[in-house]
């Protein structure tokens, strides 16, 4: 037999060298596959007292919000009063130069004047028996008339004098000096915003709940959420709640009032209401434990003989990390809270890892009593 060249023993190495490297990896590859097959972590339903939230788009709106408009025709002779200024009651807000109204004060004053003199002069002829007490009356009656149109006269100027009718907050000035106004032009807005009404529509269904449940102080308590998604510094307090349904929509209006002490809040304002209930003895069941087919909710359950199986759950409402559901599982079953991807329909859980519910349940978001 000859001896190989070395360019023959050169190309077997290789060959072996190659054959060796690809069952290593082979190897290799069987065991990384065994190593990404983690253990499976179970656990089961807990029932509890949960506060669940709603929110509720709202309006929001001052206590107290008028539109300041003029009473009589004229100049706007002078503005007291600046955009955005917060003003105190009787705090002088406008002046109106009137066209008609001085010259008839001074009109109705110098007739009063005149009025008066026959008074006196018919009273003293009656007091000498010259004049029958009759025409003493009429002369009386005339005076009065003409003390009337002078106290007329005078209201009608001083409805040119605008004054803040109570503490608030000006928008802004629509009309400035000088201005020609007419009665009933709009001057500006006023805000009284110490206090304010959030409006905000419920359904009916959620109505008749509220009303069936025992109406507590605790139970009167609302939050507001802010257009920044924060939370506003005070609560509120649900005080009215319409008469009427809106039969377009289904809802009815509910007014919750809050006391509003650093002016934060203003008029015209949107947010949303935070209501809570206290939902008794809750089927809960954590979110990553579940997944959804079709619009519909399923769970892993591992039974008694360690075999997964699909179930479907009835959500009735997502609480924070949980679901309240109201059939598909029970306290007593086991669901597969970590692994679920390499859960199948039909496969032996294996040595999996039962976790008790208070211990599972304590790392997730939820509101609960």
């Amino acid at each position: 037999m000859e001896p190989l060249n070395i360019a023959s023993r050169t190309s077997l190495l290789c060959v072996g060298l190659v054959a060796s490297i690809v069952l290593s990896g082979c190897h290799k590859k069987e065991v990384v596959q065994e190593e990404e097959k983690p253990q499976l972590v179970l656990t089961k339903p807990l029932k509890k007292d949960t506060l669940v939230a709603r929110e509720y788009v709202c309006q929001i709106r001052s206590c107290r919000n008028i539109e300041m408009r003029a009473l009589e025709k004229g100049y706007l002779e002078k503005s007291f009063v600046s955009e955005g200024q917060v003003v105190k009651e009787g705090d002088p807000m406008f002046k109106i130069l009137p066209l008609v109204y001085q010259a008839e004060l001074k009109s109705a004053e110098a007739e009063a004047q005149v009025s008066k003199v026959e008074y006196e002069n018919t009273k003293r002829l009656t007091d000498n028996k010259v004049v029958s007490d009759k025409e003493l009356a009429i002369s009386k009656a005339k005076w009065e008339q003409k003390v009337a149109e002078v106290n007329l006269a005078q209201a009608h100027l001083g409805f040119t004098n605008i004054n803040a009718p109570f503490p608030g907050l000006m928008d802004r000035l629509y009309l400035r000096n000088g201005s020609l106004v007419n009665e009933g032009d709009l001057l500006t807005t006023l805000s009284d915003n110490s206090e304010m009404w959030v409006y905000f529509n419920v359904p009916e269904a959620e109505y008749l709940d509220y009303m069936a449940t025992e109406q507590t102080e605790e139970r009167k308590k609302v939050e507001l959420l802010m257009a920044n998604g924060k939370i506003f510094n005070q609560k509120g307090r649900i005080n009215v709640i319409e008469a009427e349904f809106n039969n377009q929509t289904g809802t009815i209006p509910f007014r919750a009032d809050f006391q509003n002490p650093d002016r934060l809040l203003r008029h015209g304002e949107t947010g949303n209401i935070r209501m809570t209930k206290m939902v008794k003895n809750a089927l809960l069941v954590p979110k990553k434990s579940t997944f959804e087919i079709l619009d519909h909710y399923y769970v892993y359950v591992v039974g008694k003989d360690n075999i997964i199986k699909q179930e479907r759950i009835h959500v009735v409402e997502p609480v924070d990390d949980l679901y309240i559901v109201s059939s598909g599982v029970t306290t007593e079953d086991k669901i597969i809270l970590e692994g679920m991807r390499q859960a199948r329909d039909g496969d032996n859980a294996g040595d999996a890892k039962l976790v008790e519910p208070e211990a599972a349940f304590k790392d997730l978001k939820l509101k609960a009593e």
